[in-house]
């Protein structure tokens, strides 16, 4: 993504200034001011790693202890109102977060507190929108339905968004300024005070699915002021704040495609919480969310490495070219596809000792579908690869293009099959979307090469960046 602002020094121009600084070389021939700087480099990546774990840790391990300690129904209700909850993070990261990653390493790094107050307005103004649209769900959902658990989780999603978003943008405003250490901090603050208030809560017989969003937001927004505080010391003063319009232009300029991009792979993997419910009840929703949790170690894995693959995928397009997109293709392919066979080959065979560790006892009546959810995976992991390549290609259009594709065919296929077969039905509806995107993937990246001239990659020279 073009960066305005920043002149990056161009690949050919690096064999000359290394020449003409002239690096000392140690007896190894090793550049030793490079590994210098590469070793604290490589400590704030390893924090940013941490930094992704705690959070991502974090919702996995709330899963897991609300599928153990509500309900079968409740937990339905609160993977209907996580997915929801999912939804807006990808929003917010699409239009809010990413761009900030882009602009304010380079147009906005001379005034960066005035840019982040700008982007506190435009959090405020989403903030409110969310307080307003949920807040009027719950009531309609409790005014209008029976399902009292759902308007509690809808309630509690309404409190606990505006919190959870704010501890995102204070967490990836540190990365601004290469500081992962204080993001960690404030990630283990939140991770410990969330599962220690939910534990005080469940053995006071307080736990529900609306306590469980209230503390979620406590906990976030405690973790949340703190770091704002250490913000406030710590960004530099800088020239004037950016208008509001203008930085609102260049964020959706950014994040549009992304966003579609989300969207539709969020779809397929969120929708049928809520199409299963209406159809079979809360209780296989509950269900679902169960299987589904087993998928979230190896996802967040991939999700953590893009940091680390998107840059060398641009890198790779503008150096090789066409060779370069289908070398990259088949590595970051053959690596998605094989991990998550070898996580799969792991797993299923403990499938069942894993869900009584997991779920105490519970949700084993569905253990047998386990195997399907992998299935899905699986070819959603393959998909991974070409993936990867369009966006370093600089592509995101193309990739809404073949997701939007493959959530049409998991809507035609999925809710029939919901209908007549409840939650099998429902697992085959979004692995008919996995299958679809992989096929939609690599045929858009063939044609994609096969169009695209040398001029065409070599304007893909800047490095994209991912947002950690």
């Amino acid at each position: 993504m073009a960066r305005p602002e920043e002149s990056p020094v161009s690949l050919e121009d690096a064999p000359l200034q290394e020449a003409e600084q002239a690096p000392s070389r140690g007896i190894l021939g090793i550049d030793v001011a490079a590994v210098s700087k590469l070793i604290p480099l490589a400590g704030k990546g390893s924090l940013a790693i941490v930094d992704q774990a705690l959070i991502s840790g974090s919702n996995f391990l709330i899963g897991i202890l609300l599928a153990r300690w509500l309900g079968a129904e409740q937990y339905g209700a609160y993977a209907i109102a996580f997915g929801i909850f999912i939804l807006l993070s990808l929003v917010y990261q699409s239009l809010v977060l990413e761009p900030m990653a882009v602009y304010g390493g380079s147009t906005y790094r001379n005034c960066l507190r005035g840019y982040v107050g700008t982007l506190f307005r435009i959090h405020f103004a989403l903030s409110l929108s969310l307080v307003v649209v949920f807040g009027a769900s719950a009531l309609i959902i409790k005014a209008f339905t029976q399902q009292t658990s759902l308007a509690g989780a809808m309630a509690g999603v309404t409190i606990a968004s505006p919190c959870v978003l704010v501890l995102l943008l204070a967490r990836r405003t540190f990365y601004l300024e290469f500081s992962p250490a204080a993001a960690a901090a404030g990630s283990l603050l939140y991770c410990a005070l969330v599962l220690v208030s939910l534990f005080i809560a469940y053995h006071r017989g307080l736990l529900s699915t609306f306590s469980a969003f209230v503390l979620i937001a406590l906990g976030a927004l405690v973790s949340s002021i703190l770091l704002w505080l250490r913000l406030r010391v710590e960004l530099p003063q800088g020239g004037p704040a950016p208008k509001l319009r203008e930085t609102w232009d260049r964020h959706w300029s950014y994040g549009r495609w992304a966003l579609a991009s989300c969207v539709a792979g969020w779809i397929p993997a969120y929708i049928y919480y809520p199409i299963l419910s209406s159809f079979t009840g809360m209780a296989q929703s509950g269900q679902l969310k169960a299987l589904m949790n087993l998928t979230l170690p190896f996802e967040q894995t991939k999700a953590a490495l893009s940091m680390l693959f998107l840059p060398y995928a641009a890198r790779m397009v503008a150096q090789k070219g066409k060779a370069g997109v289908m070398a990259l293709t088949g590595q970051m392919t053959f690596l998605a596809f094989g991990g998550a066979i070898a996580y799969w080959g792991i797993l299923l065979p403990f499938r069942g000792p894993v869900f009584q560790w997991l779920y105490s006892g519970k949700y084993m009546e569905v253990i047998s579908l386990l195997p399907l959810v992998a299935f899905g995976q699986i070819f959603w992991s393959a998909a991974y690869g070409p993936a990867i390549a369009l966006r370093g290609m600089q592509a995101p259009d193309l990739v809404f293009k073949a997701f939007a594709v493959a959530t049409i065919a998991s809507l035609v296929v999925g809710i029939p099959a919901t209908w007549f077969w409840g939650l099998k039905g429902a697992i085959w509806g979004s692995n008919i979307a996995d299958v679809t995107s992989l096929v939609m993937v690599f045929v858009v990246v063939r044609r994609k090469v096969s169009s695209a001239d040398a001029k065409t990659f070599s304007m893909s020279g800047e490095i994209e960046i991912e947002s950690i």
